[in-house]
């Protein structure tokens, strides 16, 4: 298989997005990369993301692979996990509080901070809109994180987040709690799952 083959595989697979460090993970001369953009096949949208023509571009995609720190959480977490209809007008990710923040990050997304050793819990795979594979928090931890920033939040979308996680089938309240208890807002919970509940 040729380089150029190897490429339009990987574009076709990755629904439309190439990154450059694609092709350092494949080996791939960036020659190539310059090829299909130069043939019309890809187009530049930010530094190092290219996508095809007919593309529709995956921001929350590409800036996660650019950036693997950031773990969607908070209202885009909610939204991804439908416990909000209301679609977020900028995306939520939580980083470690070690992590430095750079521009582009900070210019298009809401940023919470969180101790590097409570950064990874609760981290679980989802999808974007355009079907590519992203990391969010699960449920319990987006919970959890939005009664921990309940004062940043509209405060509807806290309340219907909550009414519609004590519907779901899926909900594991021993989860719930034993996170709740990490980030310090068990009592807060607990009175929130009594009056639901």
């Amino acid at each position: 298989m040729s380089y150029l083959e190897k490429l339009e595989k990987l574009i076709k697979r990755k629904n439309g997005t190439l990154l450059t460090s694609d092709l350092k993970n494949l080996n791939i001369p960036r020659i190539y990369l310059s090829k299909l953009v130069d043939a019309g096949k890809l187009e530049r949208v930010s530094r190092g993301v290219y996508v095809t023509p007919d593309a529709i571009e995956d921001e929350m995609y590409y800036m996660q692979c650019k950036y693997p720190k950031i773990i969607y959480s908070h209202e885009t977490a909610l939204f991804l996990h439908g416990l909000t209809d209301r679609t977020p007008f900028e995306y939520s990710a939580t980083v470690p509080s070690s992590y430095k923040v750079v521009e582009n990050i900070s210019e298009n997304f809401k940023i919470y901070y969180i101790k590097n050793e409570l950064h990874h819990l609760g981290i679980t795979d989802g999808k974007t809109s355009f079907g590519n594979k992203i990391k969010l928090y699960n449920v319990e931890r987006t919970i959890c994180d939005i009664v921990r920033s309940r004062n940043k939040i509209d405060i509807q979308i806290v309340n219907e987040a909550l009414k519609r996680y004590v519907k779901l089938n899926s909900a594991d309240y021993a989860l719930l709690l034993k996170y709740a208890k990490k980030f310090k807002v068990e009592k807060l919970i607990k009175n929130y799952m009594e009056v639901l509940l």
